[in-house]
């Protein structure tokens, strides 16, 4: 499928808080939860600062055994299979299928998309999917065979996004967003905290993450 979007209009976007919903762009200021309501904030990382500390090389180590490989992605029968055996576990809301996540009944795409598979073997375990800009690498989705879980696939697929931005000399690497108050999602700030900037929507720039700045950037939309 021929991507429609252009790779710098996507970066534009991107860089305004901006996220794909399968075939389309959004943004949002708030995650329900339960009941609850909970303030998004959007991350980014800046490749050239990006460094691997104790906890990443362990987890590259870890895994070092399996095949890693980026492609083109295309929509297949083994990818739908993985996602179904990944979605069974998961305790939180998803799309039931890839192709609902991606497409959603589109025939075509407008994004530049690219899967990162894992292999044990000729076996595959895990896959992440993102979206090329001009500049930019967007991560989408990442899921893993269940029997795998304890490997920790969904960080290692995070640093694996982040290894390969670095090798195509890319500017930002967008791993999504984090809730305040909700740890399902922390685990983004994962790859390189030192290299990570959070959005902040109302005075709409980037500016360095720490947790202190995520809840000052709260209190202010909670207030508004």
């Amino acid at each position: 499928m021929t991507p429609t979007i252009p790779g710098e209009v996507l970066d534009y976007y991107l860089s305004l808080g901006y996220y794909r919903m399968n075939q389309e762009l959004f943004t949002t200021r708030f995650l329900p939860v339960e009941g609850d309501w909970h303030t998004v904030h959007w991350l980014r990382l800046t490749v050239a600062q990006l460094s691997w500390g104790s906890r990443q090389r362990q987890l590259l180590r870890q895994n070092a055994r399996f095949a890693v490989s980026v492609r083109p992605f295309q929509l297949t029968a083994e990818y739908e299979a993985l996602y179904a055996r990944y979605y069974a576990t998961l305790a939180f809301d998803a799309a039931e299928s890839l192709e609902s996540l991606l497409l959603a009944g589109s025939p075509t795409t407008v994004f530049d998309t690219y899967a990162v598979d894992v292999r044990d073997g000729g076996r595959l375990i895990a896959a992440g999917i993102f979206d090329r800009g001009a500049d930019s690498l967007a991560g989408i989705v990442n899921f893993y065979d269940p029997d795998y879980q304890r490997l920790s696939l969904g960080k290692y697929l995070l640093l694996q996004k982040a290894a390969h931005a670095q090798q195509q000399r890319l500017i930002y690497y967008y791993p999504g967003y984090l809730a305040h108050g909700y740890a399902k999602f922390d685990y983004k700030v994962a790859v390189c905290e030192a290299a990570t900037e959070v959005f902040d929507c109302l005075a709409r720039c980037w500016v360095p993450y720490s947790g202190e700045e995520v809840a000052r950037q709260s209190a202010a939309l909670l207030a508004e």
